[in-house]
């Protein structure tokens, strides 16, 4: 049986080449296909282009780019918030029950904004409207470092609450995608 050590040995280096290359493959696959495949899974979930049910009845079409924080958001059937994050600017809508006039559903929102340390409500208020028909108003506000804009509307017994706040730059270069949004606020749920 002289040949029958060759053959062990021959076994064994056989076994030990296809270990070693399974080794390699599981190594490689680790350092080049899991990258590769967090690369292709997107990072940012874009809301943009579809309709999102705030709640209490209320939806509205994000700006572009747009993330909700899911800390500041809460659904329900008769009050909600959302909070977008649109790269640095924050875009919160708030629906609750409101029984009195928009001049009033105005003034309760612009005591909550000069209620926050440092803001101050700016210019003139004027009309506003969405696409859906609702009427409201809307204005400005200024804060340290920060500037913004508020926007209120009325549907069905409810205030629809509107704040937009950021750097100036930040926010001018992000105001067209959250105008439109704003404008596409509805009362009605998702259609």
């Amino acid at each position: 049986m002289p040949g029958y050590g060759r053959t062990m040995v021959a076994h064994r280096l056989v076994r030990n080449l296809l270990g070693g290359a399974a080794v390699l493959a599981a190594l490689l696959l680790v350092v080049f296909g899991l990258p590769a495949v967090n690369r292709a899974v997107p990072t940012d979930r874009s809301l943009a282009g579809q309709h999102y049910d705030v709640g209490a009845g209320v939806s509205v079409q994000p700006p572009p780019g747009a993330r909700v924080d899911a800390s500041k958001t809460r659904p329900g059937q008769d009050r909600a918030a959302v909070l977008f994050l649109v790269g640095d600017v924050r875009y919160a809508i708030v629906v609750q029950p409101f029984a009195g006039p928009i001049a009033e559903a105005a003034d309760r929102l612009r005591t909550k904004i000069k209620a926050t340390q440092g803001y101050q409500v700016t210019g003139d208020e004027g009309a506003v409207d969405t696409a859906s028909g609702l009427a409201g108003l809307s204005g400005g506000y200024t804060a340290p470092g920060r500037c913004g804009r508020y926007a209120v509307f009325l549907a069905d017994g409810r205030s629809i609450e509107v704040t937009v706040s950021g750097a100036q730059l930040e926010l001018q270069r992000e105001l067209a995608g959250i105008d439109d949004s704003i404008s596409s606020i509805r009362y009605g749920g998702v259609r």
